[in-house]
């Protein structure tokens, strides 16, 4: 059947919610491999900071490979060997051998770039920020289908082949992405046109990549996703054990708060890339500050709505109150959903004929804060402030608000993809999108 723009969407939209599920498998069962591995606090948030280890380089990479060599062979071949480890770590003996295993299955969220790059290829540009809204938003919501999901179905589980419920997870997870990988390959074309996929491929060079990594545009958009997605990966891998230890709750209740997080942040992520598209076409400034820069202004609104946020889940989680703890945190999750739906709605158009490069540096450097943010989480937990590490996060982020803020700016903004840090601007570098 030959493929059409929806079907290329379902289809990436698919892969990236299992590659996503898959990606944070373990933080339901934190507890469970605590015990029996004999893990504290701080080895849990380094277990959770070390599932984006792979991620920044991992990114880069794959971007720049599926411009090269199209999304389905690229898709498919990260699939197929993260399956084989995911099911050989539900058979790890030891820490150390089951934490060499879950570094490499966590180089299933480098897929993101891989699907950013598929959509972009079969997606008009008015279109493009709702696209790739659907596609991360509900890909992201694999994450809470995980929390939601395996501890219900594995729980308990006492086999067959396992008679431990983790072991089970990682196992049956890992037959699945071996499964998609065969159906990518079989059912993924390049891009709507052979013309539209030959200048992809034509277009991945060392030079033009390091051109489109350090314009102001695609660097102010990188840090942006790395105080929106890498909040959200790194709360991914934390609220479990966040509501375990701040309010008691055990591992399915625990992992349903956290579920709650993850929905916000994955399902209303089109609502921020559908923003983008209309006001750009509508041609409205919600921020008159920076006059004629719609996407920009969007973008900035919605990095503010992350840092107050995460201001009111530190207050909400000193009341003591799980609702009201739920609910902050539901907040945070809409903030970082329409954050990253901005960002992925102003990538693509950006460098239309280096859609992968440029998701790739904006998705990989992201990821970074998913790499940090544990470890600042952590930290304040072994201090007895549970609470208090997502006020240091919001410090630590405001900077990049202001540096989003300075781009947006537009004298800076109209040139922000020709401009950038290393080597003079030039046009033809992007895409003649002027």
């Amino acid at each position: 059947m030959r493929a059409t723009k929806w079907r290329t969407l379902a289809l990436a939209t698919a892969a990236f919610n299992l590659s996503f599920l898959i990606w944070f498998s373990f933080a339901p069962f934190t507890g469970p491999i605590a015990d029996e591995f004999g893990l504290s606090l701080t080895d849990l948030g380094v277990l959770a900071s070390a599932a984006i280890w792979s991620a920044p380089p991992g990114r880069v990479l794959v971007g720049w490979l599926s411009d090269r060599y199209g999304a389905p062979t690229v898709f498919s071949v990260v699939l197929g060997y993260v399956g084989v480890f995911s099911a050989a770590s539900a058979f790890a003996t030891t820490y150390e051998t089951f934490f060499a295993l879950r570094l490499v299955v966590a180089s299933a969220g480098i897929t993101f770039v891989i699907g950013v790059q598929h959509v972009a290829q079969w997606f008009p540009e008015e279109q493009l920020g709702t696209a790739e809204g659907v596609y991360a938003g509900i890909g992201n919501a694999g994450a809470a289908a995980g929390a939601l999901v395996l501890p219900r179905l594995f729980g308990s589980w006492n086999g067959p082949l396992f008679s431990t419920g983790w072991r089970a997870a990682f196992f049956y997870t890992g037959v699945a992405a071996l499964v998609m990988a065969v159906l990518y390959r079989l059912l993924g074309e390049d891009a709507a046109t052979d013309e539209r996929a030959e200048r992809a491929s034509e277009s991945a060079t060392l030079s033009s990549w390091l051109h489109t990594a350090t314009r102001y545009g695609v660097v102010a958009l990188a840090l942006g996703y790395v105080m929106s997605f890498g909040l959200e990966i790194s709360m991914n891998g934390w609220l479990p054990t966040y509501f375990r230890e701040g309010f008691g709750s055990d591992l399915v209740v625990a992992s349903t708060f956290a579920a709650t997080f993850s929905l916000a942040a994955g399902l209303l992520r089109p609502i921020g890339g559908y923003v983008s598209d209309r006001i750009a076409r509508r041609e409205r400034n919600v921020l008159p500050v920076f006059p004629g820069r719609y996407r920009e202004q969007w973008t900035v609104v919605c990095l503010c709505g992350i840092v107050v946020s995460l201001v009111g889940l530190t207050l909400a989680g000193q009341t003591g109150s799980v609702a009201l703890t739920v609910a902050a945190g539901f907040l945070v999750g809409t903030a970082c959903a329409f954050s990253e739906g901005a960002i992925f709605a102003q990538v693509p158009a950006m460098f239309p004929n280096r859609s992968g490069a440029a998701a790739g540096v904006v998705g990989g450097i992201g990821t970074f804060g998913g790499i940090g943010f544990p470890l600042v989480y952590a930290a304040a937990a072994d201090a007895g402030a549970v609470h208090d590490g997502y006020l240091v996060v919001a410090a630590l982020v405001v900077p990049i608000v202001l540096l989003n803020a300075f781009v947006a700016r537009p004298a800076v903004a109209e040139r922000a993809h020709v401009d950038g840090f290393l080597a003079a601007g030039r046009d033809d570098y992007a895409g003649g999108d002027d």
